[in-house]
Protein backbone atom coordinates (compact mmCIF):
# COMPACT_ATOMS: atom_id res chain seq x y z
CA UNK A 1 0.00 0.00 0.00
CA UNK A 2 1.27 3.55 -0.56
CA UNK A 3 2.57 5.07 2.70
CA UNK A 4 -0.13 6.72 3.21
CA UNK A 5 -2.81 4.14 3.51
CA UNK A 6 -0.15 2.61 5.75
CA UNK A 7 -0.22 5.70 8.23
CA UNK A 8 -4.02 5.80 7.75
CA UNK A 9 -4.27 2.07 8.56
CA UNK A 10 -1.81 2.42 12.20
CA UNK A 11 -3.63 5.37 13.23
CA UNK A 12 -7.06 4.22 12.91
CA UNK A 13 -5.91 0.83 14.53
CA UNK A 14 -4.17 2.47 17.52
CA UNK A 15 -7.29 4.75 18.28
CA UNK A 16 -9.33 1.89 18.24
CA UNK A 17 -7.11 -0.24 20.48
CA UNK A 18 -6.75 2.18 23.23
CA UNK A 19 -10.38 3.20 23.50
CA UNK A 20 -11.52 -0.36 23.40
CA UNK A 21 -8.56 -1.99 24.96
CA UNK A 22 -8.94 0.70 28.25
CA UNK A 23 -12.93 0.14 27.50
CA UNK A 24 -12.81 -3.65 28.32
CA UNK A 25 -10.26 -3.57 30.79
CA UNK A 26 -12.11 -1.04 33.06
CA UNK A 27 -15.16 -3.73 33.10
CA UNK A 28 -12.88 -6.52 34.00
CA UNK A 29 -11.38 -4.84 36.97
CA UNK A 30 -15.03 -2.97 38.08
CA UNK A 31 -17.45 -5.52 36.74
CA UNK A 32 -19.88 -4.83 39.78
CA UNK A 33 -19.47 -0.69 39.36
CA UNK A 34 -20.39 -1.17 34.87
CA UNK A 35 -23.04 -3.74 35.55
CA UNK A 36 -24.80 -0.86 38.45
CA UNK A 37 -24.26 1.58 34.82
CA UNK A 38 -25.92 -1.16 32.57
CA UNK A 39 -28.85 -1.82 34.79
CA UNK A 40 -28.95 2.42 34.43
CA UNK A 41 -29.50 1.62 30.62
CA UNK A 42 -32.71 0.01 31.60
CA UNK A 43 -30.69 -3.53 31.12
CA UNK A 44 -32.46 -6.19 33.56
CA UNK A 45 -30.37 -7.00 36.52
CA UNK A 46 -29.94 -10.62 36.05
CA UNK A 47 -28.70 -9.42 33.14
CA UNK A 48 -26.57 -6.58 33.80
CA UNK A 49 -23.13 -8.87 34.71
CA UNK A 50 -23.37 -11.60 32.08
CA UNK A 51 -23.82 -8.57 29.76
CA UNK A 52 -20.63 -6.77 31.61
CA UNK A 53 -18.37 -9.70 31.10
CA UNK A 54 -19.69 -10.50 27.65
CA UNK A 55 -18.59 -7.18 26.66
CA UNK A 56 -15.30 -6.89 28.70
CA UNK A 57 -14.34 -9.66 26.93
CA UNK A 58 -15.66 -8.38 23.39
CA UNK A 59 -13.69 -4.83 23.95
CA UNK A 60 -10.91 -6.47 25.21
CA UNK A 61 -10.41 -8.79 22.51
CA UNK A 62 -11.43 -6.35 19.52
CA UNK A 63 -8.70 -3.82 21.07
CA UNK A 64 -6.20 -6.30 20.80
CA UNK A 65 -6.79 -7.95 17.58
CA UNK A 66 -7.20 -4.65 16.14
CA UNK A 67 -3.27 -4.62 16.89
CA UNK A 68 -1.89 -7.28 15.18
CA UNK A 69 -1.58 -6.72 11.39
CA UNK A 70 -2.74 -10.22 10.27
CA UNK A 71 -5.39 -10.25 12.83
CA UNK A 72 -6.65 -6.51 12.26
CA UNK A 73 -9.81 -7.04 10.56
CA UNK A 74 -11.27 -9.37 13.21
CA UNK A 75 -11.01 -7.00 15.69
CA UNK A 76 -12.01 -3.97 13.66
CA UNK A 77 -15.27 -5.61 12.35
CA UNK A 78 -15.93 -7.01 15.82
CA UNK A 79 -15.49 -2.92 17.01
CA UNK A 80 -17.48 -1.95 14.42
CA UNK A 81 -20.40 -4.69 15.33
CA UNK A 82 -19.99 -3.35 18.85
CA UNK A 83 -20.96 -0.21 17.92
CA UNK A 84 -23.20 -0.83 15.47
CA UNK A 85 -25.43 -2.56 17.53
CA UNK A 86 -24.84 0.07 21.16
CA UNK A 87 -25.89 3.35 19.17
CA UNK A 88 -29.32 0.94 17.58
CA UNK A 89 -30.08 0.23 21.36
CA UNK A 90 -29.78 3.76 22.53
CA UNK A 91 -31.38 4.88 19.95
CA UNK A 92 -34.56 2.79 19.93
CA UNK A 93 -34.62 3.80 23.86
CA UNK A 94 -33.12 7.41 23.35
CA UNK A 95 -36.07 9.24 24.79
CA UNK A 96 -36.34 6.95 27.72
CA UNK A 97 -32.38 6.67 27.98
CA UNK A 98 -32.06 10.67 27.11
CA UNK A 99 -29.41 12.43 29.82
CA UNK A 100 -28.60 8.83 31.11
CA UNK A 101 -24.70 8.31 31.98
CA UNK A 102 -23.23 6.16 28.91
CA UNK A 103 -19.46 6.38 29.62
CA UNK A 104 -18.17 3.38 28.40
CA UNK A 105 -14.56 4.60 28.45
CA UNK A 106 -13.38 5.65 31.78
CA UNK A 107 -11.50 8.90 30.99
CA UNK A 108 -15.03 10.22 28.54
CA UNK A 109 -18.00 11.36 30.32
CA UNK A 110 -20.81 11.23 28.31
CA UNK A 111 -24.64 11.48 28.43
CA UNK A 112 -27.08 9.96 26.11
CA UNK A 113 -27.86 12.83 23.64
CA UNK A 114 -27.37 14.46 20.53
CA UNK A 115 -23.53 14.42 20.93
CA UNK A 116 -23.75 10.60 21.64
CA UNK A 117 -24.06 9.37 18.08
CA UNK A 118 -21.53 12.29 16.86
CA UNK A 119 -18.57 10.40 18.99
CA UNK A 120 -19.85 6.85 18.34
CA UNK A 121 -19.65 7.67 14.46
CA UNK A 122 -16.42 8.95 14.40
CA UNK A 123 -15.21 5.89 16.69
CA UNK A 124 -17.37 3.94 13.55
CA UNK A 125 -15.58 6.06 11.09
CA UNK A 126 -12.10 4.80 12.49
CA UNK A 127 -12.87 1.31 12.96
CA UNK A 128 -13.75 0.96 9.11
CA UNK A 129 -10.54 2.57 8.35
CA UNK A 130 -8.24 -0.33 10.46
CA UNK A 131 -10.66 -3.00 8.85
CA UNK A 132 -10.54 -1.43 5.05
CA UNK A 133 -6.60 -1.58 4.18
CA UNK A 134 -6.29 -4.62 6.77
CA UNK A 135 -5.12 -7.69 5.69
CA UNK A 136 -7.32 -10.32 3.74
CA UNK A 137 -8.72 -12.77 6.70
CA UNK A 138 -6.57 -15.24 8.09
CA UNK A 139 -6.89 -18.46 10.32
CA UNK A 140 -9.45 -18.57 13.58
CA UNK A 141 -6.78 -20.05 15.51
CA UNK A 142 -4.70 -16.46 16.51
CA UNK A 143 -7.51 -14.81 17.49
CA UNK A 144 -9.18 -17.87 19.00
CA UNK A 145 -6.18 -18.36 21.16
CA UNK A 146 -6.51 -14.52 21.95
CA UNK A 147 -9.89 -14.70 23.01
CA UNK A 148 -9.36 -17.56 25.62
CA UNK A 149 -6.89 -15.56 27.36
CA UNK A 150 -8.74 -12.33 27.57
CA UNK A 151 -11.55 -14.98 28.83
CA UNK A 152 -9.37 -15.68 31.64
CA UNK A 153 -8.18 -12.36 32.47
CA UNK A 154 -12.31 -11.61 33.20
CA UNK A 155 -12.51 -14.73 34.75
CA UNK A 156 -9.91 -13.22 37.30
CA UNK A 157 -11.15 -10.05 37.29
CA UNK A 158 -14.40 -11.36 38.27
CA UNK A 159 -12.97 -13.18 41.04
CA UNK A 160 -11.00 -10.72 42.31
CA UNK A 161 -13.52 -8.18 42.73
CA UNK A 162 -16.16 -11.12 44.53
CA UNK A 163 -13.14 -11.70 46.83
CA UNK A 164 -13.17 -7.93 47.36
CA UNK A 165 -17.01 -7.96 48.20
CA UNK A 166 -16.44 -10.26 51.15
CA UNK A 167 -17.78 -8.33 53.53
CA UNK A 168 -20.57 -9.46 56.38
CA UNK A 169 -23.12 -11.20 54.94
CA UNK A 170 -26.26 -9.62 54.96
CA UNK A 171 -29.63 -11.45 55.64
CA UNK A 172 -30.96 -12.21 52.56
CA UNK A 173 -34.31 -10.62 53.00
CA UNK A 174 -35.95 -8.02 55.23
CA UNK A 175 -39.25 -6.79 55.36
CA UNK A 176 -39.44 -3.51 54.14
CA UNK A 177 -42.63 -1.56 54.28
CA UNK A 178 -44.30 -4.11 55.19
CA UNK A 179 -43.18 -6.58 52.09
CA UNK A 180 -40.20 -8.30 51.52
CA UNK A 181 -37.42 -6.90 50.28
CA UNK A 182 -34.46 -8.53 48.87
CA UNK A 183 -31.09 -7.24 49.86
CA UNK A 184 -28.58 -9.57 47.61
CA UNK A 185 -28.71 -7.07 44.62
CA UNK A 186 -27.88 -3.75 44.04
CA UNK A 187 -26.62 -0.83 46.49
CA UNK A 188 -28.41 -0.07 49.89
CA UNK A 189 -27.82 2.22 52.31
CA UNK A 190 -29.11 0.87 55.86
CA UNK A 191 -29.77 4.02 58.42
CA UNK A 192 -30.33 3.00 62.33
CA UNK A 193 -31.97 5.84 64.23
CA UNK A 194 -33.92 6.88 67.17
CA UNK A 195 -37.09 9.14 66.73
CA UNK A 196 -36.30 10.58 69.98
CA UNK A 197 -32.93 11.55 69.40
CA UNK A 198 -31.88 14.97 68.60
CA UNK A 199 -28.65 14.07 66.72
CA UNK A 200 -30.58 11.31 64.88
CA UNK A 201 -32.86 14.15 63.85
CA UNK A 202 -30.03 16.14 62.99
CA UNK A 203 -27.75 13.74 60.96
CA UNK A 204 -31.43 13.08 58.64
CA UNK A 205 -31.98 16.17 58.36
CA UNK A 206 -28.38 16.98 56.38
CA UNK A 207 -28.88 14.10 54.43
CA UNK A 208 -31.69 14.69 53.20
CA UNK A 209 -30.08 17.44 51.18
CA UNK A 210 -27.59 15.13 49.49
CA UNK A 211 -27.78 14.53 45.94
CA UNK A 212 -27.93 10.07 46.25
CA UNK A 213 -26.88 8.27 43.29
CA UNK A 214 -29.78 6.72 41.34
CA UNK A 215 -29.60 3.26 42.11
CA UNK A 216 -28.46 3.52 46.16
CA UNK A 217 -31.84 1.91 48.29
CA UNK A 218 -31.73 3.84 51.69
CA UNK A 219 -33.67 1.79 54.35
CA UNK A 220 -34.24 3.75 57.61
CA UNK A 221 -34.53 1.14 60.46
CA UNK A 222 -35.88 3.17 63.71
CA UNK A 223 -34.04 1.80 67.34
CA UNK A 224 -37.24 2.85 69.59
CA UNK A 225 -40.70 4.12 69.50
CA UNK A 226 -41.15 2.28 65.83
CA UNK A 227 -44.49 3.92 64.93
CA UNK A 228 -43.03 6.76 65.06
CA UNK A 229 -40.78 6.45 62.39
CA UNK A 230 -43.28 7.80 59.32
CA UNK A 231 -43.40 10.91 61.22
CA UNK A 232 -39.81 11.06 61.81
CA UNK A 233 -38.78 10.83 58.28
CA UNK A 234 -41.55 13.70 57.26
CA UNK A 235 -40.22 16.24 59.71
CA UNK A 236 -36.94 15.91 58.55
CA UNK A 237 -37.65 15.13 54.77
CA UNK A 238 -35.21 12.46 54.61
CA UNK A 239 -36.54 9.93 51.81
CA UNK A 240 -36.04 6.59 52.74
CA UNK A 241 -38.25 3.10 53.07
CA UNK A 242 -38.53 1.73 56.72
CA UNK A 243 -38.02 -1.37 57.92
CA UNK A 244 -38.83 -2.79 61.63
CA UNK A 245 -35.98 -5.94 61.29
CA UNK A 246 -34.09 -4.10 64.11
CA UNK A 247 -33.35 -7.17 66.02
CA UNK A 248 -32.39 -9.20 63.01
CA UNK A 249 -30.14 -6.39 61.44
CA UNK A 250 -28.11 -5.37 64.88
CA UNK A 251 -27.89 -8.93 65.10
CA UNK A 252 -25.74 -8.78 62.13
CA UNK A 253 -24.16 -5.70 61.91
CA UNK A 254 -23.63 -4.86 65.90
CA UNK A 255 -23.80 -1.34 66.85
CA UNK A 256 -23.93 0.97 70.29
CA UNK A 257 -26.10 4.18 70.05
CA UNK A 258 -27.82 5.84 66.82
CA UNK A 259 -27.22 7.18 64.61
CA UNK A 260 -25.59 4.54 62.91
CA UNK A 261 -25.26 3.30 58.83
CA UNK A 262 -24.17 0.18 56.95
CA UNK A 263 -23.23 0.35 53.10
CA UNK A 264 -24.13 -2.89 51.38
CA UNK A 265 -23.27 -4.19 48.14
CA UNK A 266 -24.83 -7.51 46.64
CA UNK A 267 -25.86 -8.64 50.24
CA UNK A 268 -22.45 -7.72 51.45
CA UNK A 269 -21.08 -5.06 53.95
CA UNK A 270 -19.06 -2.33 51.85
CA UNK A 271 -18.38 -0.38 54.77
CA UNK A 272 -19.97 1.11 58.35
CA UNK A 273 -21.16 4.95 58.76
CA UNK A 274 -20.34 5.47 62.10
CA UNK A 275 -19.97 9.59 62.50
CA UNK A 276 -23.13 12.29 61.78
CA UNK A 277 -21.03 15.34 63.18
CA UNK A 278 -19.92 17.10 59.92
CA UNK A 279 -18.09 16.99 57.22
CA UNK A 280 -19.69 13.42 58.44
CA UNK A 281 -21.38 11.56 57.19
CA UNK A 282 -20.90 13.24 53.76
CA UNK A 283 -17.13 12.68 53.38
CA UNK A 284 -17.78 8.67 54.10
CA UNK A 285 -20.81 8.73 51.61
CA UNK A 286 -19.01 10.22 48.95
CA UNK A 287 -16.09 7.40 49.63
CA UNK A 288 -18.39 4.85 49.41
CA UNK A 289 -19.95 6.23 46.25
CA UNK A 290 -23.33 6.66 47.78
CA UNK A 291 -24.11 10.48 46.97
CA UNK A 292 -22.73 12.98 44.41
Amino acid sequence: MPVWKTALNWTAAIAVAILFLTAGIWKMSQPFTWARMVEDLRVPYQFSLPLTMALAVSETLAGALVLIPRFRRWGALLAVLLLVVFMIYIGVNYQTLIGKDCSCFPWVKRTVGPGFFEGDAAMLLAAFVAAWWAKPFSSLRGPGLTLAIVAGCAVAGLGLAMHNQSGTKAPDTITVDGKPYSLEHGRVFLFFYDPQCGHCEAAARHMSKYIWKPDVTVIGIPTQQPQWAESFLTDTGFKAKTSLDLELLKKTFPFGDPPYGVMLENGRERGPVQHYDEPEPKDTLKKLGLIE
